[in-house]
């Protein structure tokens, strides 16, 4: 890759956009990080809702195009970067369920996790997009149970992007502490990479909080 090709990762700390810079450091990939300050609000300026209109980290610039959604951008960024084996390749049989885990994170996993933590009735199973909270969630620990990851013995970005997921929500009790899922969460966040950026997500928090209340 040329200067170029360099990342542009718009990036607020401590949100979900932990998770993308995680795997651009797993993957070794130059960015550089296009900072807003949310709690000043800089996520609602015109300037970056014309880049986002939903106001959303992460979101990434990229070759004069920009990438949204979390799960676009894990694939994008893992396929752009092949050699750092974090990805399935076209004609490899762990595709299919790469796709199917890592889309399922967005599809199945989100829309249940909110509507739990918010208190609100799922629709009727048939019209559901996860059917169920619990069957939703059983069926990504029978998943992991076969660790020690999603794919077996071999860690994918989808595996960055669950594990950092994980983590967060049974930290604010959405999702039980169980022994599948707490140790699935520690050997991701006991990477270099995710202690790299939680170190500096702190200290980049701290920084905005200061700004935000002066």
């Amino acid at each position: 890759m040329t200067a170029d090709d360099t990342i542009t990762l718009y990036y607020s700390p401590q949100t979900r956009a932990a998770g993308a810079r995680v795997l651009l450091e797993e993957l070794g990939a130059p960015y550089d990080l296009h900072v807003l300050n949310m709690k000043a609000g800089e996520q609602r300026q015109p300037e970056f809702l014309a880049i986002n209109p939903l106001g959303k980290v992460p979101t990434v610039g990229h070759r004069g195009q920009i990438v949204t959604e979390q799960v676009a951008i894990f694939i994008y960024l893992a396929d752009l970067f092949p050699h750092a084996g974090l990805t399935p390749a076209l004609d490899d049989p762990l595709r299919g369920p790469y796709l199917r885990w890592i889309a399922y994170y967005g599809s199945s996993f989100e829309p249940a996790v909110i509507d739990h933590f918010m208190k609100r009735e799922p629709a009727p199973v048939t019209q559901s997009p996860y059917a169920d909270y619990d069957t939703m969630l059983s069926a990504l620990e029978r998943q992991l149970a076969k660790g020690p990851y999603l794919l077996g013995e071999r860690l994918t970005a989808a595996d960055i992007l669950w594990g950092i997921a994980l983590n967060w929500t049974m930290m604010f009790g959405i999702v039980p502490r169980t022994d599948v899922f707490t140790g699935y969460a520690e050997r991701i966040t006991s990477r270099p990479a995710f202690q790299r950026v939680t170190a500096a997500d702190v200290e980049m928090a701290a920084q905005h909080a200061a700004a935000a209340g002066g």
